[in-house]
């Protein structure tokens, strides 16, 4: 069965365009500390019972004992490293700058640990809230990978704390490579490949809309993703999840123009609605000038994201799910994430997710205690809810798609196929025609990676459930273009 599904996945990678195409397993990046840097430093770290008042910096020299800050104390910096979770960032919120400085050079592992252990996203929104301007900022320069990767800080402060990792990390890499030797040549370059694959995603700083960097792991296995928009202020926002063969170094950008086309089509779709909104005679002028506004506001609305937060499979170990595991609690941290970060005001969330990546998805929304508002499958080798009714989606709203000579629907590898009745979810056509409301004609999407191609059936499904109009989604039946000018009108 395995070499079967091996050579299913083969075969559909000459099917499609982009995203999934096969390609060569990501390269290691690796510019961290090593563990036995760290390890010597340990035995080395600094001793006594506190930092000094010479040692707190003047912006820091008088601690605002306000919210959980209070009743918390500062312990010894040679204390520092044996910390976890909640306690760890109890001090990084009262620690003088040094002792920051310290663990975060000098104990590396002490980061990576409360990155893989982290406390509940509320809990971080809460510390994160309580610190103030001048610690945030601080803790912003002097420990930028923690802040940039910690679900429940804000998006804006990711972004800028994330960005000072990955200009660090390519100036240090550049300065390696100039000396390096002949045995580390080629993994240095297939390092800073990876890091300028990011950064050229980015793009411009003055692009429209921006695109934030809001989260990035440089370590064996790199990790990135990039929002188009910003998700922390937008009404709509999409978590794009990729299958197989997606690295960072040979599909950030490819992934992030996925995630700009969908937005694009997100907010084309909201200017469409908000200018056909009807009006009553008695309130039209108040109409018109609330349309015309909301309409200029539309772009500002919506928000996507280009998510490679897992490392995905390669052909040798996509029989596996322990991968899609991984992917799992990734996935789970980001939305959890952003929903703590925006409490009182959450956004609609959609997960739009692709081939293996849609497995991830079905393992994060049945298996974890988070709720989305919409949740998108194409391409699905299957996943462990037997029901859609299992799965933590508000409003019934799961939608799959599947291809026409897309080899991988139906094969039930890792589960129940999304696409059969008994699951109950609602079925997205992408097998392309004439729009009903635009009258524009849709292009099919065929095989495997046509899911996301510009001017499809299948983007236009995806664009109306992510800015919740899922009446208007259409499934491929006669009724479709009936039953779209009924709700019209």
């Amino acid at each position: 069965m395995l070499l079967d599904v091996t050579v299913v996945l083969l075969t559909s990678g000459l099917l499609g365009q982009v995203p999934e195409a096969v390609g060569a397993p990501v390269h290691s990046v690796v510019v961290t500390a090593s563990s036995a840097q760290s390890v010597a430093s340990d035995a080395s770290a600094v001793s006594g019972s506190g930092p000094s008042p010479s040692d707190v910096p003047a912006d820091l020299a008088v601690h605002e004992e306000t919210g959980r800050s209070a009743s918390v104390r500062p312990v010894s910096a040679a204390r520092l490293p044996s910390l976890r979770g909640p306690a760890l960032l109890d001090q990084l919120s009262v620690q003088p700058r040094s002792a920051i400085s310290a663990l975060v050079k000098e104990h590396p592992t002490s980061v990576a640990a409360l990155l893989a252990h982290e406390p509940a996203a509320r809990e971080v929104t809460s510390w994160w809230g309580d610190l103030g301007d001048t610690r945030q900022r601080m803790l912003e320069r002097t420990a930028p990978q923690l802040v940039g990767n910690l679900d429940g800080i804000p998006f804006s402060a990711r972004d800028a704390a994330n960005r000072a990792t990955l200009a660090r990390a390519i100036e240090q890499t550049r300065a390696q490579l100039r000396r390096a030797g002949r045995a580390e040549t080629a993994d240095l370059a297939h390092r800073l490949a990876a890091l300028e694959a990011v950064r050229s995603a980015l793009g411009s700083s003055r692009a429209v809309p921006r695109r934030e960097l809001v989260e990035l792991e440089v370590s064996e296995s790199p990790k990135a993703a990039i929002a188009i928009g910003d998700p922390q202020t937008a009404d709509y926002v999409s978590v794009l999840v990729p299958g197989m063969f997606f690295g960072v170094s040979e599909q950030m950008d490819a992934w992030t123009d996925t995630a700009a086309r969908l937005y694009d089509e997100e907010v084309s779709w909201l200017r469409l609605f908000e200018h056909a909104a009807p009006s009553t005679a008695a309130s039209a002028t108040t109409a018109v000038a609330s349309s015309t506004s909301a309409s200029a506001d539309a772009a500002a609305r919506v928000a996507t994201i280009a998510w490679i937060g897992y490392q995905t499979p390669h052909l040798l170990n996509v029989g596996s799910d322990v991968l899609a595991e991984q992917g799992r609690d990734s996935l789970t941290g980001l939305v959890e994430g952003l929903q703590a970060s925006r409490t009182g005001d959450e956004p609609f969330v959609s997960v739009v997710a692709h081939s293996y990546g849609t497995t991830a998805a079905l393992m994060a929304l049945s298996e974890e205690h988070f709720e989305v508002d919409a949740l998108v499958l194409v391409g699905s080798p299957g996943g462990p809810a037997s029901s859609a009714r299992d799965l933590h989606v508000r409003d019934g709203n799961v939608f799959v798609g599947e291809a026409s000579w897309d080899p991988i629907p139906n094969s039930s590898y890792f589960g129940t196929d999304p696409g059969t009745p008994a699951l109950g979810a609602r079925r997205m056509s992408v097998a392309g025609g004439v729009d009903a409301i635009t009258d524009e004609t849709l292009a099919a999407s065929v095989g495997h990676n046509d899911y996301f191609g510009a001017g499809t059936e299948s983007l236009r499904n995806m664009a109306l459930i992510g800015i919740d109009r899922p009446q208007f989604v259409t499934d491929g039946t006669a009724k479709d273009r009936g039953r779209t000018l009924a709700l019209l009108h």
